[in-house]
């Protein structure tokens, strides 16, 4: 069963079996969690976002049909729940300067942790559109059609945003 489709283990689910149910989970928590963290920035609303999107998806889990993948379906639901939290709180505009972990060792990565400040500062700096076509192609490994789908706009649009994305990136990283 460890080997199934991701579909076969949502109906599989679906049907009751929550065997399915934990695969699924373990193949998709990293990706799901580093979705909200990078979207938010907050280590605690991230984890809100998470636990509420997963909470989601056991509610939905009888609905689902295997007409679109699962990874897009997952990410379909992570995005609109995170624009219902945009919706109901202030967005955050900057990610904290502080966060657990962030304590350089003596010497030891300071170049690689400025690197990823600036790096996470860029992402937060992005229109919010191009941000989250960027970390959903990211975080996800998803293709065109299904950030255009997930996002609700057409294929050229979520390839434009991408690229645009992409390129402010680039610049931020280069100066």
């Amino acid at each position: 069963m460890e080997d199934a489709p991701d579909e076969t283990l949502m109906i599989a689910y679906g049907a009751g079996d929550m065997a399915a149910f934990e695969i699924l989970y373990a193949r998709y928590r990293g990706p799901l969690y580093r979705y909200f963290t990078r979207q938010v920035g907050e280590p605690a609303t991230a984890n809100d976002l998470y636990q509420g999107c997963w909470e989601k998806v056991i509610a939905a889990r009888r609905k689902y049909s295997d007409k679109a993948p699962f990874k897009a379906w997952l990410f379909r639901i992570a995005h609109n729940h995170l624009v219902d939290h945009y919706r109901s709180a202030r967005p955050l505009s900057e990610l904290p300067e502080d966060t657990p972990g962030d304590d350089p060792d003596p010497g030891d990565g300071i170049d690689a942790q400025r690197l990823d400040q600036r790096f996470r500062a860029a992402i937060a700096g992005l229109p919010d559109e191009q941000k989250q076509a960027l970390l959903l192609r990211l975080e996800s490994g998803l293709g065109l059609e299904d950030i255009a789908r997930i996002t609700g706009v057409g294929t050229e649009t979520a390839k434009s945003r991408l690229r645009y994305a992409t390129a402010r990136l680039k610049q931020v990283m280069q100066e």
